[in-house]
């Protein structure tokens, strides 16, 4: 066996001897697709290619659409997702932009971690902008996908501004420390630089879910607004 090849049956090997990696990777999203209960995928179509995923097609609902990139980016050596899905809802899923804009509201009136928070929603042809400021990302966050599983929205647009609230060195320390303090990764192998509200983050991990992990560390720091994400995923 070639050199760097790992050792599989051999229906699974190129002609080369070493196994077909665009397609098995592409077999795999497929799987984790049909393992969600929460996606149809018989209308997605997969592509990979050296660990760039493209997922096109179509599917019933927004929420749908966000659980297919999430499925697809937990896949091991999935180095990045283009999501080219579109919504197609059905038929008794169609709503007007009023009922939608209600429904929206009633989301986040109800919601008890955004209830005395300043976000505004906006319903365009069932797609929803939202605006205001919040005091923590997570705020921003939940926003967004409280709305995911609202029936007629075909996308969310996400404008909602941070509030700076603390010092960068020690912001820069916070976020430093809770990637120390996570046993899913190497904090070693990631640095934090912050300016003002944004926090950019260097070094490598060896997966997408990874990657989200030291990117949510970093959004979880009090006065974050921006996170520029620069990690190489090497799995």
């Amino acid at each position: 066996m070639r050199r760097g090849c790992r050792e599989l049956p051999r229906h699974r090997l190129g002609k080369d001897g070493c196994l077909d990696m665009n397609s098995q990777l592409q077999r795999d999203v497929h799987e984790a697709l049909k393992w969600d209960p929460m996606v149809d995928d018989r209308h997605i179509v997969v592509n990979a290619e050296d660990g760039a995923v493209t997922l096109t097609g179509q599917v019933p609902t927004y929420y749908a659409k966000t659980r297919a990139v999430t499925a697809a980016e937990s896949v091991y050596g999935v180095k990045a997702v283009a999501d080219e899905l579109e919504v197609h809802l059905h038929d008794s899923h169609a709503r007007s932009d009023s009922d939608i804009a209600t429904s929206v509201a009633h989301v986040l009136e109800w919601n008890s971690a955004l209830k005395s928070q300043k976000i505004q929603a906006k319903v365009d042809d069932g797609r929803v902008t939202l605006t205001g400021e919040v005091t923590w990302h997570y705020e921003r966050q939940e926003a967004e996908q409280a709305i995911h599983r609202v029936l007629g929205v075909k996308q969310v647009t996400n404008l909602i501004k941070v509030k700076p609230r603390v010092a960068a060195a020690q912001v820069e320390k916070e976020i430093s420390d809770a990637l120390a303090r996570h046993a899913a990764l190497d904090a070693r192998q990631i640095h934090v630089v912050t300016s003002g509200g944004k926090a950019i983050l260097t070094g490598h991990v060896h997966s997408l879910d990874e990657e989200r992990t030291a990117r949510q560390a970093a959004w979880a720091a009090p006065g974050i607004d921006e996170v520029d994400d620069r990690l190489v995923v090497q799995p």
